[in-house]
């Protein structure tokens, strides 16, 4: 398990959720299509732009993105001075976003799960790797900077 056991496929999981149900359950509901498709393009679009920012910065420092390894640095440059968990924060958008653009109004409860899915999954553990790692700067940097936004 631990070897898919990563939030991308998660949010693949829950995208394709999402997507068969706009394609063969959309049960005449709809949020409007232009609104819809450009909040959602929005959505995605800012995902995106957010993942990259982290990633660059995570990159920058040497250390790693992937959740299941120890970082060999505490990041909070860039983006992460805004928010502890930037990535998570794009696959949220990117899951929203997508629903709203598919018109997927029956999978909107898929994204507080998924986000449940990864706090409870990814960002508890990699944040008591952190508090155990870095001590006192993780806790200074906890007290400045909030978990999500």
């Amino acid at each position: 398990m631990k070897r898919i056991d990563f939030p991308p496929v998660w949010l693949f999981a829950a995208l394709v959720v999402a997507w068969g149900q706009a394609t063969y359950y959309p049960m005449g509901l709809s949020f409007g299509p232009v609104w819809a498709d450009l909040l959602g393009g929005l959505f995605v679009g800012g995902g995106l732009v957010l993942m990259a920012l982290a990633v660059h910065e995570m990159n920058r420092m040497n250390t790693t993105i992937i959740p299941h390894k120890e970082a060999d640095h505490l990041v909070t440059t860039g983006i992460f001075s805004r928010s502890r968990n930037p990535i998570y924060v794009g696959d949220v958008l990117v899951l929203a976003g997508l629903i709203l653009y598919w018109d997927a109004v029956l999978s909107l409860p898929l994204v507080p799960i998924f986000l449940w899915i990864v706090e409870k999954r990814f960002v508890i553990p990699e944040e008591n790797r952190l508090r155990r790692k870095f001590r006192a700067d993780f806790a200074r940097y906890c007290e400045k900077v909030r978990r999500w936004v």
